[in-house]
Order: structure tokens, then sequence, then C-alpha cells
């Protein structure tokens, strides 16, 4: 069994304090699926000359590069300074996997899952001895053997797990829907047809309410 864990966790106490500080109507999600070596990070609700000059006076940021301009959305690749301990070194040391980021107005709200409660337990207690203010807001656990129970078909598991390999959900994607579609040796409106239904699978089984059977 995993446990999901839900914190709210203060900025000036983790990570980019003077970024928070400097511009605190930005909100800064963390894009983990771009990069596999450095964290990548959206910013939105300020320009890029506003985002550059917070990064530049955080001195806990060593070098930052924009990568993408998506509408009043920024994608930033960031280097941290060496030993600077960042808020996924605190919440992954043991073990964890990171599921969502974000944060605004000097606060981060994350969702991490760990292998078990007692993992969960260690990582809250470590914080709290950092001096971290932490706010547990939500536990959940999962089963592991009602995790892998889906309704997706094999043809839509097939078409997602090429996407994600062959990277069509990174930004920007690696392939085409016609290029992956090629690749199954199908069309591209049948490809297209396997994701929405696969989509709509997963979010009713994410958002299908706990006292209903399985």
């Amino acid at each position: 069994m995993s446990t999901i864990a839900e914190f709210r966790l203060p900025a000036p106490d983790t990570t980019l304090a003077v970024v928070f500080d400097r511009v605190p109507e930005a909100t800064v999600e963390l894009e983990s699926a771009v990069s596999r070596t450095r964290p990548c990070l959206w910013v939105s609700g300020v320009d890029h000359t506003a985002t550059a000059a917070a990064f530049e006076a955080d001195p806990s940021i060593e070098a930052h590069e924009l990568l993408v301009e998506a509408g009043d959305r920024l994608l930033y690749d960031v280097t941290f300074t060496n030993g600077t301990m960042t808020l996924c070194d605190q919440l992954l040391a043991d073990g964890g996997s990171l599921l969502e980021a974000w944060g605004t107005d000097g606060w981060w709200q994350v969702r991490v899952r760990y292998h078990d409660r007692e993992t969960l337990c260690a990582v809250h207690d470590r914080l709290v001895d950092r001096g971290v203010t932490v706010d547990l807001r939500r536990v959940t656990d999962v089963s592991n053997a009602a995790g892998t129970e889906t309704q997706l078909t094999p043809q839509q598991r097939e078409a997602l797990e090429a996407a994600l390999e062959r990277g069509y959900f990174e930004i920007p994607r690696d392939i085409s829907m016609e290029e992956l579609a090629s690749e199954l040796g199908i069309s591209h409106q049948a490809l297209s047809e396997r994701l929405r239904r696969a989509y709509e699978t997963l979010v009713d089984e994410e958002l299908q309410p706990a006292t209903n059977p399985p």
C-alpha cells in the first residue's frame, strides 16, 4: 500500500523565498517532465522581465533559462547553487515520488506519493526538526491492488504508453500525433479517439466517489 500526502509549506523555509518576496503575485508550478536533470518551472502572473529579475536576486539560483513562452505562462530551466536544499530534496529524500507542486503568495502546495505511512512520518519529522513549518493537509492510502485495476482497453493502454515513451506529452512535444499514429500503424483519427477515450476513462476512475464499488 502506498500513501499520498498533500503538504502546504512556506517558501521561506523551503525554496524560492526571494522569488516569492520579489513577485508575490507569481504562481510557480514544477514541470517535472521536461528536464530529467534540472527542475523546470512554469511561471505565470508576471512577465519575463520581472521573473528574470526575481531569479537573479535569489541567492539559491545559479542560472536560469527561458525555454517556452506560452501566452502568460513562462517555462524556465533552473539550476540551483551547490548545497541548496530544495523543496524536492527535502520531500523526496526517502524515495517519494512528486505528483504535483505549485506555489503562490509565498506558499507551496505539494502532493507526494510515499511507499507507506512510516516513510511519510519520517519525512514529516525530519522537516520539523529542520525548522520547516509543515501543514500536512491530507493523507490518502492507496491499495496497490486497486491501483493496478483499470478499465482501459489494451489498445488504449498501448496508445498511452507509446505516447509517454515517445514524448507526446512533453512540452514542446517530441512527436506529433500523425507520427505517433504512423508508428502504431493506425490512422490519426483512430489514435485521437483512443487517447480521448483513455483520458475519459482515467478521469472517471480518478473522480469516482470512494463509496462506489470499483
